[in-house]
């Protein structure tokens, strides 16, 4: 990859709606060209999709929680059941499997504390060990960007 990718990627990761020509335009290439380097980043996978953001407040999601999860089970039957009943559960946006004290860290975005605990019922059926939410009072720093 060179420094026109990472450019590309640069003005892509802010705006994904800009037209190949106005990428071209501000990468200072032919379109044919931006849109063959675009097309070789998706194959690559460096691309992996677009998307558009919306407004979590905009939407009534205005609780973000981080969801602690223990388990005394480390099984693939469990991880499986784990994983699928995530999968399904509206708001969890993220699932990390974890080393350290936390086997598993989820973050979901609700409408409220009744829209936490609506979340809370689906994921106990799990089978957890242990369950501990911290709730986001103000978000400091938020970006999609990868640093390149």
């Amino acid at each position: 990859m060179d420094k026109t990718d990472r450019s590309i990627l640069s003005y892509l990761q802010v705006d994904a709606s800009l037209s190949v020509g106005d990428l071209a335009d501000k990468v200072s290439i032919s379109k044919s060209a931006c849109w063959r380097r675009i097309q070789k980043l998706e194959e690559r996978g460096v691309i992996r999709g677009r998307v558009t953001l919306l407004n979590a407040n905009a939407l009534g999601l205005d609780l973000t929680v981080f969801i602690s999860v223990r388990t005394n089970q480390h099984n693939e039957p469990w991880a499986a059941n784990f994983r699928a009943t995530v999968e399904d559960i509206p708001g969890v946006l993220e699932v990390y499997r974890m080393g350290g004290d936390v086997d598993y860290l989820i973050k979901a975005l609700v409408q409220g504390m009744s829209g936490y605990d609506k979340l809370y019922q689906e994921l106990i059926k799990a089978d957890l060990y242990d369950v501990t939410a911290s709730f986001v009072m103000e978000v400091i720093k938020e970006t999609s960007e990868l640093p390149l």
